[in-house]
């Protein structure tokens, strides 16, 4: 079996999402369309499937990373915010998006929360199955 890191993340990001959007686990909010990502960011994501592409990079991060919580998953979608003449400095993405996928992919079975230890959301079985699934995908293109 091929691990999750052997795999070219920007395809497996491409068909994960796809997948997402075709069996209706992620579902688009009316919001979306109007809100940034992030204090650093000028205008809103002008992909049409932006949020499906954030919620597949979100699972494949949960599965890489282990225990993963709303403020680590912050950290890694931030950037430079841009101050003009002044040096530029880093800005956490932002939190509402987040864990708007964290809560639509624990609903649809996806993720958990971990109590003990290190907190944050973990893959369950169904969620490695969905990715194996996906993987396999990726392999034969």
């Amino acid at each position: 079996m091929v691990s999750i890191k052997e795999v070219p993340c920007q395809k497996l990001i491409e068909v994960l999402a796809e997948e997402l959007k075709k069996e209706k686990i992620i579902e688009y909010p009316e919001w979306a369309r109007y809100v940034k990502t992030g204090s650093f960011k000028e205008r809103p994501p002008e992909q049409e499937n932006w949020w499906y592409l954030r919620a597949a990079s979100t699972l494949r991060r949960i599965a890489l990373d282990g225990p993963v919580g709303v403020q680590r998953l912050r950290t890694y979608y931030g950037g430079r915010k841009n101050l003009g003449h002044q040096p530029s400095h880093f800005k956490r993405a932002g939190g509402k998006i987040i864990r708007n996928i964290l809560q639509q992919l624990e609903e649809a079975g996806l993720i958990e929360q971990k109590k003990e230890g290190r907190k944050g959301r973990i893959l369950t079985p169904t969620g490695q199955k969905f990715i194996d699934k996906v993987i396999k995908k990726v392999i034969k293109q």
